[in-house]
């Protein structure tokens, strides 16, 4: 269990990234960036354009960590060039790819499973500046399954790892039972 801030909220209705990225993003009217958020589980964030979608529901809500933000190219940088959903500080959570993590920002534990890694693409160029793309190679956020209903608002935030899945549960396991004496 740690303590990390939950620094921005991206809730955004439209794809605004459609076609080539030397077109610009298509503008918006509303401020994406929000307070707080309503999850679904399963079906990801109340009013984001990816909500109930069945081809996104392993990306239904996506994570980056403000440490990982390439400042040194655009130091305006927020959610609204990342296009990510959440933008957290004080972990790094690209390293948990393949856990079941939770959030509590105060109204009791949102659960995701963190899929895959939230790879840049050509538009990070545009968005952010030239070099943002190959600056966020491994470290451009994660692709989560939200497990459980509930709000995520911005401040203080309990995030806690309840579960790795995958590779890294399974060299997790290898590691305790290398420390405990146990052969593999």
């Amino acid at each position: 269990m740690t303590t990390v801030e939950v620094l921005q909220l991206l809730l955004s209705p439209t794809h605004r990234y459609v076609g080539r990225p030397a077109d610009g993003p298509v503008p918006t009217q509303e401020d994406e960036l929000v307070d707080s958020v309503e999850v679904r589980r399963t079906l990801g964030i109340v009013g984001d354009r990816y909500f109930a979608h069945p081809a996104h529901r392993r990306a239904a809500i996506t994570l980056m960590s403000a440490e990982n933000l390439p400042l040194h190219i655009n130091s305006a940088i927020d959610l609204r060039q990342t296009r990510r959903n959440v933008l957290l500080g004080g972990v790094n959570i690209d390293e948990f790819v393949g856990s079941t993590i939770s959030l509590d920002t105060g109204s009791g534990p949102v659960l995701l499973a963190v899929n895959s890694a939230a790879r840049p693409c050509a538009w990070m160029e545009t968005t952010i500046g030239t070099g943002a793309q190959r600056a966020l190679r491994g470290k451009g956020g994660v692709r989560c399954t939200p497990l459980s209903d509930g709000i995520l608002t911005l401040g203080s935030a309990v995030f806690t790892v309840s579960e790795m899945r995958g590779e890294e549960a399974g060299a997790d396991a290898k590691v305790r039972r290398r420390k405990s004496g146990v052969d593999t």
